[in-house]
């Protein structure tokens, strides 16, 4: 799957992990200047969120057998640089802000060590069947709660 490989790293000072992937990117990534479109730090953003839910225990499969969707309702990105094609990028994830309804995760996305953007991702929880807001499903209130505090790495 696009060259993705992704493991858990420690945060800083050894508190509690985060987790990572690591994305090659593809010539159909990149724009007419050569640079990854920025539509496509969203796609790792999701590839990052869902692969760090599942090394904490709660794929979003689960979730949503549960009968619960975690909705976007908010991006925030900030570019300092571009990454290219044949790059290797490390998109790191972590749980930046839990409450009872909603949450955010952070997103740091590197190549060799250079940030190239920082990101943010708020969600709220969705009961499917009515398609209401609601409150974080006890089943996985424990799992986010061990989440609740890590940092970047």
């Amino acid at each position: 799957m696009n060259g993705m490989t992704g493991t858990a790293v420690n945060a800083v000072g050894g508190e509690v992990p985060a987790s990572e992937i690591e994305v090659e990117v593809r010539y159909k990534e990149t724009d007419q200047m050569g640079v990854v479109h920025h539509s496509n730090y969203l796609v790792w953003f999701e590839l990052a969120r869902t692969h760090h839910c599942r090394v904490a225990g709660m794929a979003y499969r689960k979730i949503e057998d549960e009968g619960y969707w975690l909705m976007v309702t908010g991006v925030q990105l900030k570019y300092r640089g571009g990454a290219r094609y044949g790059d290797r990028v490390r998109v790191v994830c972590w749980l930046d802000r839990l409450k009872s309804r909603a949450m955010s995760f952070g997103y740091r996305v590197e190549v060799d060590e250079r940030v190239l953007v920082e990101g943010r991702t708020d969600h709220v929880w969705v009961d499917k069947a009515s398609g209401n807001h609601c409150r974080m499903p006890e089943v996985v209130v424990p799992i986010f709660r061990s989440m609740e505090g890590q940092k970047q790495a």
